[in-house]
This record gives structure tokens, sequence and C-alpha cells, in this order.
């Protein structure tokens, strides 16, 4: 009989710890407001508000590219700003949540799940929504 190795019992509880409720909860904490594991987009719209306002420590009604702190890829300016003015208007950000939300959502079931959270499109989001 081959005994498991230390580093398989870590690596196996990692896995499980990662698909767990309670993962979801730590990666949602604060966003998934009626706590089913998951945010729809009227959760992540909710968040986004909150960090909008967090941000716009000059209270100008706007985001410079300074205010976000990198939360809007480089590539992504271009849809995040339609009006190229440099900055983002809550309307814009929550436009551009809504843009991000749907690219994280892989299975398009209207939710993003601990598992779609993991993925590139998904840290992405969860950038938007958090304030820190």
């Amino acid at each position: 009989m081959k005994l498991v190795s230390r580093r398989t019992l870590l690596l196996a509880s990692a896995v499980s710890f990662a698909l767990s409720p309670a993962f979801a909860a730590s990666v949602f904490s604060g966003i998934d407001t009626n706590n089913d594991g998951t945010i729809d987009l009227n959760e992540a719209k909710a968040a986004a508000s909150k960090v909008f306002d967090k941000l716009d420590v000059d209270h100008d009604g706007t985001l410079s590219r300074a205010e976000l702190r990198g939360r809007v890829p480089e590539q992504d300016w271009k849809i995040a700003d339609p009006d190229n003015d440099k900055t983002l208007t809550k309307e814009e950000y929550l436009n551009y949540v809504e843009y991000a939300f749907k690219r994280a959502d892989t299975n398009g079931d209207g939710t993003v799940d601990a598992a779609e959270a993991r993925t590139h499109a998904g840290r992405v989001l969860l950038r938007l929504l958090r304030a820190r």
C-alpha cells in the first residue's frame, strides 16, 4: 500500500477549500448580500456604486485613472470611457462593471460563482467591486 504524501494532502485540502462555500463567502464578502454563494448583476452594481463613492475623494462625480488605482485594465479604457475624457462618471463606471460582469459570467447563468471569480475576467470584476 502506497502512502499519500503530505504534499498531495495539502493540495487536496487547498482544492477542497477553493470549491467550498466558505471560500465563496470569503471571496464575495460584502458583495453577496443574499448569501447564496454567487453574485448577480444587481449585487455587483450595488457594491460598485459604493466603491465609486469611496474612490471619488474630490467629490467631483468622476474618477480619474489615479483615483481608480489600476482597477480598469489599460486595454479596456476605450470601453470604460466611451467619451474619451480620461475620467469615468458613475454611469460609465457602472456600465463598465456590467461589461466586466458579463465577461466573468462564463456560463451565462446571470451570476458569478467562486470558480468564475478565479478566472482573469472574474478577478477584473472583483477589483471593481472592492474598496481596497
